[in-house]
């Protein structure tokens, strides 16, 4: 079984974020990154798969030179390949042309079964692009999977559960498809010292858009349907309130200002 897993770095959630105003983009080179969270039990899930199914894991990331270390990441956790996916002609790709790259990689790795994504990613939070994935290939869309229940790589079918609101549902489809999984399916594990410097001497492959056979005007800020057309920063918050004195008292203050605000009548 051949297993795909997308992973993508993020701007670390202390980090103080510099955006580029004029073009609606963070300025992702000056900040501080991380493994996006969903990303990891995503690669867990891949690395159990494995386990379980035997195969190869092959982890792919679309971005700058910055996003090698998520790949050496997935190298140190023992992927059996990896591949950076960047050309200047992907940069302010919306969800849609980051799906329409990742779908170019997928493809030219060749007879992909499963494809892992964490069910989103912490910057831009859309929760979209695995299904875009597999819509642009064609594959079975599995979103918001709490548990893979079986495989059965023979028959090319797949068997998981989904969270829904208000319960879990169990679904069977067709392989390929691509596995977007939520916090908690799993409890990712760490890369041991060994792993870590080997990943840290092994070159990382790198595709661009002609490597891809992507159309450069299909991509990118030119290429997207959607555009970021303004970007406010939130006002910091105040200094709270603190009250003090009796519960009754302090009931009453709250209630009174509360009508002054007209939150309650």
């Amino acid at each position: 079984m051949k297993i795909v897993v997308c992973i993508k770095q993020v701007p670390d959630t202390e980090a103080e974020i510099k955006w580029d105003i004029p073009k609606g983009t963070l300025k992702r080179d000056s900040i501080d990154t991380i493994p996006n969270p969903f990303d990891e039990f995503a690669f867990e899930e891949a690395l159990l798969t494995r386990e379980n199914y035997d195969g190869d894991i092959v982890a792919i990331s679309m971005g700058p030179e910055k996003a090698n270390d998520v790949l050496r990441n997935a190298l140190a956790l023992t992927a059996n390949e990896v591949y950076r996916l960047t050309d200047d002609a992907f940069a302010g790709s919306d969800t849609f042309g980051t799906a329409s790259v990742l779908a170019a990689g997928i493809k030219k790795i060749g007879d992909v079964d499963l494809i892992f994504c964490g069910k989103q990613s912490t910057d831009g939070s859309t929760g979209v692009v695995g299904a875009e994935i597999a819509s642009i290939l064609g594959y079975s869309p599995l979103t918001y999977v709490s548990k893979i229940r079986q495989i059965d790589a023979a028959n090319k079918k797949i068997v998981v559960e989904r969270v829904i609101e208000g319960g879990t549902e169990v679904v069977e489809a067709k392989l390929p498809a691509v596995v977007s999984v939520i916090k908690g399916i799993n409890e990712p594990r760490l890369p041991n010292l060994m792993g870590i410097r080997k990943a840290a001497k092994i070159e990382i492959p790198q595709w661009n858009a002609d490597d891809l056979g992507i159309d450069k005007g299909k991509v990118g800020t030119a290429g997207s349907s959607t555009k970021v057309v303004e970007i406010t920063v939130p006002p910091p918050r105040g200094a709270g309130e603190i009250l003090k004195g009796e519960i009754e008292d302090v009931a009453n203050i709250v209630t009174d200002k509360l009508i002054d605000m007209k939150v309650i009548k």
